[in-house]
């Protein structure tokens, strides 16, 4: 694979942050001989030759010579690496397309106590954790998203919905207290034959006055929401589309598997 070329914009860029600091091309050199003299090492140093080639789009530099750039300039570290073609805040995102082989522990995405954003007490007080609803609906009073929530989804394609705690429709394939990723370009009922139950799509419905992940089954102007036969629930027969409306189809689970209420057959 051909190297990506220099984008010349992001020299213009680097200019520009230069230009607005009124430092010269000097000023900066001499600035990150001090920063590789701190760091013991000279790839954090920028050469007056060096930076006017790169200010021109001659090729693009190393992670070590933007990190000096980044703290010359004074500028956020996402921002001038966007201007490089890589987004720290994609890496989330990205990283769930890299398929690995292998079972692994994955990292928290709250390293740090900085990134933990607490809701108002009394905004969290009528969050509804018994009841399954979409994220967005359970959050959308807050003044600030829950980033270390938001991090690895992927908001431009898929919506994310919460199965609450008192919700056993389709347990244990879907647990209470689970989050599902929902795919709403996925809204037909799909008919067909499955292998088995785990093949079956399932899909997240709102009703009138609650939401409800389950099989679905369409008989007319019927809308069958299916349970699980572990869930000891009954199939429910809802007038469609009049009285539910298919949000989309659940393309992944994140489960609790411990620490959930017992099922008691009612």
């Amino acid at each position: 694979m051909l190297p990506t070329p220099p984008n010349p914009e992001a020299g213009k860029w680097l200019r520009s942050q230069r230009e607005r600091l009124c430092l010269s091309t000097r000023d900066v050199e001499h600035l990150s001989y001090k920063i590789a003299q701190a760091k013991s090492s000279q790839d954090f140093y920028l050469s007056h030759a060096w930076l006017t080639d790169i200010e021109n789009g001659k090729f693009k530099p190393n992670i070590c010579k933007l990190y000096s750039l980044c703290v010359i300039y004074k500028c956020d570290l996402d921002e001038i690496f966007a201007f490089f073609g890589m987004r720290l805040r994609d890496i989330g995102q990205e990283q769930r397309s890299v398929v690995l082989p292998r079972t692994h522990l994955l990292e928290s995405p709250l390293k740090d106590e900085a990134a933990t954003i607490m809701a108002p007490l009394e905004l969290r007080d009528k969050v509804r954790l018994e009841q399954t609803n979409l994220v967005s609906r359970m959050f959308e009073g807050w003044g600030e998203i829950p980033l270390g929530l938001l991090q690895h989804m992927d908001l431009q394609n898929s919506l994310y919905g919460y199965i609450g705690t008192k919700d056993y429709t389709l347990h244990p394939h879907i647990r209470a207290g689970s989050f599902v990723q929902i795919d709403p370009r996925q809204r037909k009922i799909s008919r067909g034959n499955w292998q088995n139950e785990f093949d079956r799509p399932i899909y997240f419905v709102e009703l009138r006055d609650r939401y409800i992940c389950s099989w679905c089954e369409l008989d007319g102007s019927q809308l069958i929401l299916i349970p699980s036969p572990h869930s000891y629930a009954q199939a429910k027969h809802i007038r469609y589309p009049g009285d539910a409306e298919v949000v989309g189809r659940v393309t992944a689970v994140t489960m609790r598997i411990a620490d959930v209420p017992s099922l008691t057959r009612p």
